[in-house]
């Protein structure tokens, strides 16, 4: 009468057992023992900040690694009660069908976090979205991503700060940056960096026909200030303006608008959001040292990437995922080929399908 569950444990136990050697247990047991030490010097609160950080991110390493210690040896005992189970009463079945169930649902609580073992993966990201060319179309398709994150980080339980937004013409937006808090944010999010592909009928002609539109996603991880490139004062450009966006009267009438440019990489950054000159100043330095640090890393990467021949370059035609609405429903990740037929849902913040199987594909 069991052996479905016990069919169930086995392949549990089989999946636990591919996964252990991702999780890194030993390498993350010295990482605990490193935060306890510095969590137990006399001067760990003289900088707040960076003691909440270090004390939620030892936190959550820390219930993650007794759940993956413990979670094998609780599926080893109850597959031996289910073996060794000779009461049949349908009481006995519901209780064993029931434990069957819980270490289901702690197995897939726990896998995606698993998952998110890689650097800044527990960190909070910055998110940019810019709209491609097409005109009102490709805004109004950048401003559908806009929703589409919102909705997916309230589901998520992340807190979304809209930094700077610059609207479209005549509907829709031409980019919008944010900053989303929450625990793993980035490692949630790092799957949606690329070109995003829309087909549909454009409800911005009057014929209707069938447009095409691209929009960009930009993830990084939210950087911590210890942890951000050390940049040369010397290679920076700061320029103050009279800010035009909203927050009151008051920010027309200072130079509170700030941009910023790293010169030896080109990379701008302008921030008008808060009333503080200072505060937009930081903001926009730590945006550059999160970009000056990722554009360092991906060059490590691209290059490995042409000594194996692999590499592409980041045009249009290299979107990783398509969101058709006609002539058929289809939401396709062409990374992982993983799709859907249900776009509405996916637009609406339904993302976790796409991004596990993404998680997967780059196990390391």
């Amino acid at each position: 009468m069991l052996d479905e569950q016990i069919k169930e444990i086995e392949i549990l136990i089989s999946k636990t057992t591919a996964l252990l050697p991702v999780l890194r247990l030993s390498q993350n047991k010295q990482r605990l023992l490193e935060m306890e030490d510095q969590m137990a010097g006399e001067h760990f609160w003289d900088d707040a900040n960076q003691a909440q950080n270090i004390s939620q991110s030892y936190t959550q390493l820390k219930n993650s690694m007794d759940f993956w210690e413990k979670f094998p040896v609780a599926l080893s005992e109850t597959l031996q009660l289910l073996k060794e189970n000779t009461d049949e009463s349908p009481e006995t079945v519901a209780y064993l069908s029931s434990q069957v169930k819980v270490a289901k649902t702690e197995f897939a609580e726990h896998r995606v976090q698993a998952l998110l073992s890689n650097p800044y993966d527990n960190h909070g990201a910055i998110l940019a979205i810019h709209a491609g060319a097409g005109g009102t179309d490709a805004q109004d398709w950048a401003e559908m991503l806009f929703r589409m994150y919102t909705r997916y980080a309230q589901q998520k339980g992340f807190t979304v700060d809209v930094i700077e937004r610059s609207m479209g013409s005549e509907a829709g937006i031409k980019s919008v940056l944010l900053e989303v808090s929450g625990p793993y944010a980035f490692g949630y999010l790092k799957s949606e960096a690329g070109v995003h592909r829309l087909v549909r009928l454009s409800p911005y002609n009057p014929s209707h026909t069938r447009e095409t539109s691209f929009a960009l996603v930009e993830v990084l991880p939210a950087l911590a200030e210890q942890e951000q490139t050390a940049l040369d004062p010397k290679d920076l450009k700061i320029e103050a303006n009279t800010a035009s966006g909203h927050g009151g009267q008051s920010v027309n009438t200072t130079y509170s608008a700030i941009r910023i440019t790293h010169i030896p990489t080109g990379i701008k950054v302008s921030i008008q959001n808060e009333r503080s000159q200072h505060q937009n100043k930081e903001l926009a330095l730590k945006i550059i040292a999160a970009r000056v640090q990722a554009q360092e890393e991906q060059k490590l990467i691209q290059e490995k990437k042409e000594l194996r021949g692999e590499f592409k370059s980041a045009e249009w035609g290299n979107q990783i995922r398509s969101y058709v609405l006609h002539p058929y429903k289809l939401v396709k990740d062409h990374r992982t080929n993983f799709e859907t037929s249900d776009p509405e849902s996916v637009l609406n913040g339904e993302l976790d399908e796409f991004v596990e199987k993404y998680l997967e594909m780059n196990i390391n």
